[in-house]
């Protein structure tokens, strides 16, 4: 019996360290491998080795890998950071060129502005249709998740965000605008707010959402001739008076999108 249970938590970690980070699993199965033949015992063996093969092959062999999958790291400049690192380690950083080649021209057309990306959940670095849960489209290379823009009380833009995580803290529809949160909810679609449970914890508490900032980074994603399209809740779009073809809804079997910016190429 104690055999069994024992196959069957190696089983679970494995799928868990595939499903957040695509290659956790494997290189788990390495690490068990590895510890069978090193001879030398010593504390958190199993731990220390799996770390170490894991950060070496998330940081030098994985990116070297990745663009024969048409994928590398997003590019990180003064202006271009993850909201979380843990996104960089969990593999969840990788796009197509076209991608960075997207951001890093919205970053010049904004460069005198305040405005920095910070960027959530990507893509993982291989395989076409191969899940980044809990995303439905997370999964060709296209797909990026960007943060809100806030301001300080001084109304200063800030890189600052309100969640660790960057997701689940939502700028919620006004008394006056159109609510769509509601009515997804009422329908039945009890995921569509979920991402309140994985904010990891709230921060930065008096920060404001900053309508001028996220319209001017919004703006200027738009003009870019590879986007394909760009998700954030219709109650936003209306109070930032967006008009763009390329602004879409992404309806109520997704999550709601008060939180972040959604943008994928063509």
């Amino acid at each position: 019996m104690k055999k069994v249970f024992k196959i069957l938590l190696h089983i679970t970690i494995l799928v868990l360290l595939t499903i957040l980070t695509q290659i956790g699993g494997i290189i788990y199965l390495f690490s068990l491998v590895l510890n069978k033949l090193l001879n030398r015992n010593f504390k958190f063996k199993s731990l220390i080795t799996f770390l170490g093969l894991y950060l070496i092959s998330t940081l030098l062999i994985v990116p070297i890998i990745a663009p024969i999958f048409s994928r590398e790291k997003i590019q990180h400049t003064e202006n271009i950071r993850p909201t979380n690192y843990m996104t960089v380690l969990l593999n969840r950083n990788y796009v197509k060129p076209q991608l960075n080649k997207l951001l890093k021209e919205t970053t010049n057309d904004l460069k005198n502005t305040k405005i920095q990306i910070n960027y959530l959940d990507a893509n993982f670095p291989f395989i076409n249709e191969f899940p980044l849960l809990p995303h439905l489209s997370h999964n060709d290379g296209k797909k990026l998740d960007i943060s809100l823009v806030y301001e300080n009380a001084d109304g200063e833009i800030t890189s600052q965000q309100k969640s660790i995580s960057g997701y689940g803290v939502f700028e919620n529809p006004r008394h006056n605008e159109y609510n769509q949160v509601d009515k997804c909810l009422i329908m039945g679609y009890f995921q569509y707010d979920y991402p309140k449970y994985i904010t990891l914890g709230s921060i930065n508490e008096e920060l404001k959402f900053s309508d001028k900032g996220t319209k001017l980074l919004i703006s200027s994603i738009l003009k870019n001739k590879n986007l394909g399209k760009l998700f954030i809740e219709p109650h936003l779009k209306q109070r930032l008076d967006l008009s763009n073809d390329k602004i879409r809804y992404h309806g109520c079997r997704a999550v709601k999108h008060d939180d972040h910016i959604h943008i994928q190429l063509k």
